[in-house]
């Protein structure tokens, strides 16, 4: 009888000991919780650069991230979708008298520039590492080089304009494209190509189609 108290006290010791172990493990965990919290909170409003990355974060080095892919996909579906609209206005005789289209630098800037958009996009988006995905961003980097120094030809006179910055700009990201894809920089690859395509391509090509007189403007809206 005695025994069986014993044991029962015993268990009954061992048992409010591991409940206050718990609770104060429970406890120390909450704080834990609380303070990687604030402290991520902190980190974000102190350095929001930081915080953007880490958001940013691909789930592989080929990949993009979610931002980044949101605004290349955005970009090119929207860029894509106005060069074939004007295109298709011009091939219908929608788009009144081109005298563009007599320059030969603005005929070889056409033809080269208007398939790296959809070109670009597949390549960015698409399964990276395949043999046709080397063999079309080598296409790609190629249509790039021509388009920037066909610019080089079409100017007013002997004048250039900020456009033109674009040109040295291009010529070093494939440079350094193709030079990182050899030494196996992923990352690096990765990056000067999305870079490329944002800048060079996007910015250029938006200029195109909002300044009055340029080609692709008359083609959408003339």
């Amino acid at each position: 009888m005695r025994f069986s108290r014993t044991v029962r006290e015993d268990t009954r010791r061992m048992a409010h000991t591991a409940l206050s172990a718990n609770g104060r493990t429970a406890f120390w965990l909450q704080q834990q919780d609380a303070n990687g919290v604030l402290d991520m909170t902190a980190a974000t409003l102190s350095n929001p650069l930081a915080a953007f990355k880490r958001f940013n974060q691909p789930s592989g080095v080929m990949n993009l991230g979610p931002v980044t892919r949101g605004l290349v996909l955005f970009s090119g579906c929207v860029m894509s979708a106005l060069c074939f609209l004007a295109i298709a206005r011009a091939a219908l005789g929608m788009a009144g008298d081109l005298p563009h289209l007599t320059n030969a630098a603005v005929m070889l800037h056409v033809v080269t520039v208007v398939p790296c958009v959809p070109l670009g996009l597949y390549l960015l988006l698409a399964r990276k590492g395949t043999e046709m995905h080397k063999q079309l961003g080598k296409l790609w980097i190629a249509l790039m080089v021509v388009t920037a120094t066909s610019t080089l030809f079409i100017h007013d006179g002997m004048a250039l304009s900020w456009i033109h910055i674009f040109v040295p700009l291009t010529y070093r990201a494939a440079w350094l494209t193709v030079r990182k894809a050899r030494r196996g920089d992923i990352k690096g690859h990765k990056a000067e190509i999305v870079s490329l395509f944002l800048t060079a391509l996007m910015i250029p090509g938006i200029f195109a189609f909002v300044l009055p007189g340029r080609l692709m403007n008359v083609m959408l809206l003339g």
